[in-house]
């Protein structure tokens, strides 16, 4: 249950969202393109970030570039 930790934990880096249109998924009331947004954990597809929600949220990596 370690996701129940990640809001707590360290930022791993920062990312910018570079856009919110998904084609499967309704992401663009919790991602805003330009938005900086910290890492708390990552696998090889996903990016687990705060979202706009104030909560834990796992995006693909496609909506997001490393700054």
């Amino acid at each position: 249950m370690i996701h129940k930790t990640w809001e707590n934990k360290e930022t791993i880096k920062q990312i910018e969202c570079v856009h919110a249109d998904a084609k499967k998924f309704v992401v663009h009331n919790v991602l805003t393109p330009g938005k900086v947004y910290d890492v708390k954990n990552e696998t090889e597809e996903f990016y687990f970030i705060i979202d706009n929600t104030g909560k834990i949220g796992g995006f693909l990596k496609d909506y997001f570039k490393e700054i």
